[in-house]
């Protein structure tokens, strides 16, 4: 009996910048419903991999499925060709990507950062997009907040409303590139609530942190990376508390 498709299916990518070879061959496989948490120190390859699996980064080598699609890619013949701009927009509205820096748009209300997407990329009425976004918003914990300017609202209260937006679109999986970085340390927990929250309802999640203990207490599956590589990957309890590798031993001496 073969294996299940993986929601999320990453083999053999390499990424170089120049001559820094960014990415060193990163095999990765998230379940559907499954949750991953992504954890290593700076320059070791993490955002650039999120970026890669939603085509911001083209690949030098390897490629990244989405509930059994290429992604940024097509086959022709034996090799790869990449796609038109308009077909890769088209899956990444399959993709939900939250920054780190929250990139809303300042001239919008929130209601609009939330429906803008929907009614320009699935032709939603604008009607339908608002009751939507209400909801997400209400979801999030921001339901009173629709008319307000992204300005007006503190950053974890950008970050929820971005991540309202990302839901939007409905996606197939969830990226979030250290989603609490930007935040003063008392706002950090409202936005890791509300992605605790979306791991309980079966999201599939990919999230870049330094957050040990939210993984400890979210992930399906913590991987660690170092210098582009994944170092080791498995149980939030092996990984945090038992690492075989001397590399993610060291990492974590210095982070809990």
């Amino acid at each position: 009996m073969s294996a299940p498709v993986a929601m999320v299916d990453v083999r053999g990518v390499h990424k170089w910048f120049g001559q820094l070879h960014v990415l060193r061959g990163v095999d990765l496989r998230v379940g559907a419903g499954e949750v991953t948490v992504v954890l290593g120190p700076s320059g070791s390859g993490k955002s650039t991999l999120l970026r890669g699996i939603n085509h911001l980064e083209r690949l030098d080598r390897g490629s990244v499925r989405i509930d059994g699609e290429l992604i940024g890619y097509r086959r022709a013949g034996r090799t790869l060709r990449e796609l038109k701009e308009r077909d890769v927009l088209r899956q990444r509205a399959h993709i939900g990507f939250v920054f780190q820096n929250f990139h809303l748009f300042p001239h919008l209300t929130v209601l609009e950062n939330v429906t803008e997407a929907p009614i320009a990329t699935r032709r939603r009425t604008r009607p339908a997009a608002e009751a939507q976004a209400l909801a997400l918003l209400a979801r999030v914990g921001l339901g009173d907040k629709a008319a307000s300017y992204p300005r007006q609202l503190s950053g974890g209260q950008q970050q929820r409303v971005a991540i309202a937006r990302a839901l939007a679109l409905e996606p197939k999986v969830l990226l979030f590139d250290e989603p609490t970085s930007a935040l003063d340390p008392e706002l950090v927990g409202e936005v890791l609530a509300v992605i605790r929250s979306l791991a309980e309802t079966g999201t599939t999640m990919i999230v870049v942190t330094h957050e040990v203990g939210f993984a400890r207490e979210v992930a399906d599956t913590v991987v660690f990376m170092d210098e582009g590589r994944i170092v080791e990957q498995g149980p939030p309890q092996e990984v945090l508390d038992r690492p075989r590798h001397e590399r993610t031993r060291a990492f974590l001496s210095r982070v809990l």
